[in-house]
């Protein structure tokens, strides 16, 4: 079997991961932060050390400005919803994944101004002439993922982000797809809002996520999703309006973050740089075999130097769902077809409204297993001529 979905889930796991897991379970299990006992400061212990290894990986100044949740989703909803208001205006890019899309045209029904900024064919985005060109008075935000989930072109997004401080405005980055791929510094890149994944490429369980919170936003005006039990100030039947607990009501997925906080470990102690040289060997050879087979398109800029280890193609005159099926019927590989969650980047590539075969490649992935993909696409390819 060789798994090629990695854009969607990563797996398998870094060592470690289970392991954290399994200990929380049978060693400590107690709620962090309802209760005063060895088990519950453990748990809680546990908890903060989860959030000290994101803010090393991402470089956020402060583990308390980073609340967790159960994903990118909630986190990303987190931001938009708590901070737009009616009257206010957002920019977006024509590649963005729905988890900002359809909060936006939510927030969009409700009165806030939404312009989408287009992209090329590529994936690319020009800061200057389609950002910069289209700030308002208004204008309270922009959000952008850093990388397609579709074809893994990379945004700019340290270069929106400079425009964002000279304009007073708050960048929002969905990381979802190079958080432990692709080096992200938040203070470096001007980010004022991280959406992350624990899923993916940090290594974690579903169910683990969370946003960083930058000292330029005002949380005081960020309204939470949820309101509830947070451990802290109990004597009040108001929400706390101090960060993190104002944005982590309810019992948290501690043993999750356990597991969350091994595969970030791994991370830095492989190094995101040297993942990334792994991810891009293996990318280029991906790229560049497609691309020589007859009949195969492949999209988005098509240089690995550019863009993350997800590579969308299709096979002339076969759908892709039928590519995907045959791929793990006859050959025993994992992807992804169709949509994505992303009909924004797919008008934007021209791939609407039928899709792409997707492959996402990871750090545990091996040359030999992307020579495996290529030659069983090769097959479907010829049968199709």
């Amino acid at each position: 079997m060789i798994y090629l979905d990695n854009a969607a889930t990563s797996w398998p796991k870094p060592p470690g991961v289970a392991e954290a897991m399994v200990h929380f379970l049978d060693e400590v299990g107690a709620n962090p932060g309802r209760a005063g006992h060895r088990l519950a400061v453990e748990a809680g212990r546990i908890v903060y050390n989860a959030r000290e290894a994101v803010a090393e990986l991402f470089n956020a100044p402060d583990p308390l400005r980073i609340a967790f949740g159960p994903n990118v989703t909630e986190a990303l909803n987190l931001a938009l919803r708590g901070l737009l208001r009616p009257g206010d205006h957002v920019i977006t890019s024509s590649m963005e994944h729905n988890s900002v899309m359809r909060p936006l045209r939510a927030l969009e029904r409700q009165g806030v101004e939404l312009t989408v900024v287009g992209c090329s064919r590529e994936g690319f985005l020009d800061p200057a002439d389609v950002v910069e060109a289209a700030i308002r008075p208004q204008t309270r935000m922009v959000a952008l993922n850093h990388a397609s989930n579709v074809v893994g072109t990379l945004l700019p997004v340290a270069e929106v982000g400079r425009i964002c401080r000279q304009h007073g405005l708050l960048l929002l980055v969905d990381a979802a797809q190079t958080g432990g791929a692709y080096p992200v510094d938040v203070q470096a890149d001007a980010i004022d809002l991280l959406g992350f994944t624990g899923h993916k490429s940090l290594g974690g369980p579903m169910g683990t996520g969370g946003l960083i919170v930058g000292e330029r936003v005002d949380e005081k005006r960020m309204e939470p999703l949820k309101r509830g039990g947070t451990g802290s100030r109990s004597e009040h039947e108001e929400q706390p309006d101090f960060l993190p607990d104002m944005c982590e009501s309810g019992t948290p997925n501690a043993v999750g973050l356990a597991g969350l906080e091994a595969g970030v470990r791994w991370v830095l102690e492989r190094g995101v740089e040297a993942i990334r040289a792994h991810e891009v060997a293996l990318t280029q050879r991906l790229i560049a075999g497609l691309c020589a087979i007859p009949g195969v398109t492949a999209y988005g800029c098509r240089d690995a130097e550019l863009q993350t280890a997800t590579v969308s193609f299709n096979i002339a005159g076969v759908e892709p769902s039928e590519v995907g099926l045959r791929l793990d019927d006859e050959y025993g590989i994992m992807c992804r077809v169709g949509l994505h969650c992303a009909p924004a980047a797919h008008r934007t590539l021209g791939t609407f409204p039928v899709g792409t075969v997707r492959f996402g490649l990871s750090a545990f992935n091996t040359m030999d297993e992307v020579e495996a993909a290529l030659a069983a696409v090769g097959e479907l390819a010829k049968e199709a001529r």
